[in-house]
């Protein structure tokens, strides 16, 4: 079944139409496979033949039929669709359904059974039924909160602040309209079919009372001020005519013909005196002047001695200035000399310290080896008087025996003596190397930097 009814397709080669290649390295595998039944089923697959064929012939050829044999019906499809997506997407289409009104082509004339079947034929019914069964239109809650505050305002609270989302739901139950028609999510809000169309045809009406009603205040404002204008040009008129009407009561009295006599003289009274005040004040204006050209004069000339003791201090301050950038240079390198003399003296008192300690190891090790020698000079002095008392027994004594033995004893007596003549200057050469390091010790440790 179709939009338009029952559809007729034509069944003759269908499969040969429709059949899509499979992948020649899946064939081969098949091919390969122990399983008897598969690899007979794909013994004589058209596919891995050509590629065979194909191989043979050349490089080239082979290689555009493979590529060629691998798009499929469906990889086609897919791929023809996601050309189709991308240009959608980077675009912003419209489309356009033309819809023929009468099959006479008659101007004004709608044939309603010709429309609704065009209409059901494109899909435009189902599409119109699927959209109203959603929720088509959705708007951010900032951007609804932002247009349709309008329509209620004291439905959000001035003063503190509201997500956008809370502002959005208490605006849209404070509306008089159907709550099961729109949906709240997570940032946005939903609509279904028509509800949105209403929410803006309330927003006109809002907007057209609440221009409306600032309009007639305009006019009312104007219309005031344009009554204001009236109002004072008659009261300027009233007062404009009563001076006329009494101006014309009083022009043919004869004490009033006689001022406008004498009162063209009193002015050129007037004009004298005001000549003779004006020759006075000019000549005050000349006198001011003058002084004033003096006080400029004086002004000037002290303006020439300030701008030339301005350019002396300004030449003593560039002198200081060079000399204070001299002085901070000199206080830098000072600083660093500071500095690297610190760091130096630091490994001085570091190196002082180390060959205090070093000497001090040296002379206990010293006095440890004067006590050893001191010692071992004892025992030299105890076995050459042994050796004397040896001697002498030997020279006492005629016993053949003791002679040999005792001349064995002085044999190992002499021995002895030599195995310590050899300790004693072994201690006396490392004796005299301490000395020598403690030497050389008190030197560097008083020696000058």
């Amino acid at each position: 079944m179709h939009y338009a009814g029952t559809v007729d397709y034509n069944i003759n080669n269908w499969l040969v139409k429709n059949k899509d290649p499979l992948n020649e390295t899946v064939v081969g595998l098949y091919q390969k496979s122990t399983v008897k039944l598969l690899a007979t089923l794909f013994a004589n697959y058209a596919g891995a033949d050509s590629v065979q064929e194909s191989g043979g012939k050349g490089k080239g050829g082979g290689g555009k039929k493979k590529g060629s044999s691998f798009q499929t019906v469906s990889a086609l499809h897919r791929e023809n669709l996601n050309k189709l997506m991308t240009n959608l997407r980077s675009t912003h289409p419209h489309f356009v359904r033309c819809i023929i009104p009468n099959e006479t082509k008659t101007p004004g004339a709608m044939e309603n059974p010709l429309v609704m079947h065009q209409l059901r034929c494109n899909g435009v019914l189902e599409g119109i039924r699927i959209c109203r069964k959603g929720f088509p239109n959705r708007i951010l809650y900032g951007d609804f909160k932002q247009r349709y505050r309008i329509l209620n305002p004291s439905a959000i609270p001035e003063g503190q602040f509201i997500d956008n989302k809370k502002a959005s739901e208490k605006l849209l139950g404070s509306l008089d309209i159907d709550h099961n028609q729109y949906k709240l999510g997570h940032t946005k809000v939903f609509f279904k079919a028509g509800l949105l169309g209403l929410l803006e045809e309330m927003r006109d009406d809002r907007l057209a009372l609440i221009i409306t009603r600032i309009q007639a205040r305009s006019r009312g404002v104007l219309a005031r001020i344009e009554f204001q204008k009236i109002v004072e040009r008659r009261d300027a008129l009233l007062v404009i005519q009563w001076n006329i009407r009494a101006f014309m009561g009083v022009k043919n009295w004869p004490w009033m013909k006689m001022y406008f006599k004498i009162k063209p003289l009193l002015k050129s009274a007037e004009t004298e005196k005001e000549m003779a005040n004006m020759k006075e004040e000019f000549a005050k204006l000349k006198e001011a002047y003058a002084k004033s050209e003096a006080r400029k004069k004086e002004l000037e000339e002290k303006m020439v001695t300030l701008l030339q003791e301005k350019n002396d201090l300004q030449l003593q301050v560039q002198t200081e200035q060079d000399n204070l950038c001299d002085a901070e240079e000199r206080c830098e390198g000072l600083i660093k000399s500071k500095i690297q003399l610190e760091a130096k003296i630091k490994e001085l008192t570091e190196r002082l310290e180390d060959e205090e300690e070093m000497n001090a190891e040296l002379t206990a090790k010293k006095r440890k080896l004067e006590d050893e020698c001191s010692e071992l000079k004892k025992d030299i002095d105890d076995l050459e008087l042994t050796l004397a008392k040896v001697e002498k027994e030997k020279h006492a004594t005629e016993n053949k025996a003791r002679i040999e033995e005792l001349e064995e004893e002085l044999e190992a007596e002499r021995a002895a003596r030599a195995k310590v003549e050899k300790q004693r200057a072994d201690l006396s050469r490392e004796l005299e190397e301490i000395s020598e390091r403690l030497e050389e010790v008190g030197w560097s440790k008083y020696a000058p930097d």
